[in-house]
């Protein structure tokens, strides 16, 4: 399966204007590196996210980083997994502590590539993320992880939407026009 699968994914993908270029250099970076799974990639990697939606699709719910310290969608690192909907999935539940999440499609629902800052760990890299829209199926409380200082369900307000990073921006636009 490894990069395959994801390369037919970002080729069916039709991305908004302002990812057109994201998808060039994502498709790119995955040709050009066997090991883009892999967080030991140090110019970048592969991540996968997810724009989680409540049951009644009311509200998506946000993470305050703790290392970034800044509002973000759930996601993480693949890890060398090559399924970046399972890893979306995966992520979501453990950020959010709620284990009744599925896909809303299977398909690609925004990219993003970002340059993640150099700490005392890792030189500055890529994150090249795939995100896909998942929803909540239960009434289970969400549950705070070591990786935030909070969690948010956010309404469709854009005058309470809590940032104004284009990267988070555009998933709650898409949201707006569903």
């Amino acid at each position: 399966m490894k990069r395959s699968q994801l390369l037919n994914l970002l080729q069916h993908y039709q991305p908004a204007a302002e990812e057109v270029e994201f998808k060039k250099r994502m498709i790119d970076f995955i040709n050009q590196h066997q090991d883009c799974f892999e967080r030991t990639l140090d110019v970048g990697h592969i991540t996968a996210s997810s724009w989680l939606l409540n049951k009644e699709k009311t509200h998506a719910l946000l993470t305050h980083h703790k290392k970034l310290n800044a509002w973000f969608q759930l996601g993480g690192h693949c890890d060398g997994e090559s399924d970046v909907l399972a890893v979306a999935l995966k992520e979501a539940r453990e950020e959010s502590g709620i284990q009744a999440i599925e896909p809303l499609s299977n398909d690609i629902f925004d990219i993003d590539v970002h340059l993640i800052p150099a700490n005392n760990v890792t030189p500055a890299h890529y994150h090249y993320d795939v995100r896909f829209l998942l929803q909540v199926t239960s009434d289970e409380t969400i549950v705070l992880s070591e990786e935030s200082h909070s969690l948010a369900w956010v309404a469709k307000d854009r005058n309470s939407f809590p940032t104004k990073q284009r990267s988070v921006t555009r998933l709650f636009d898409k949201w707006l026009s569903m």
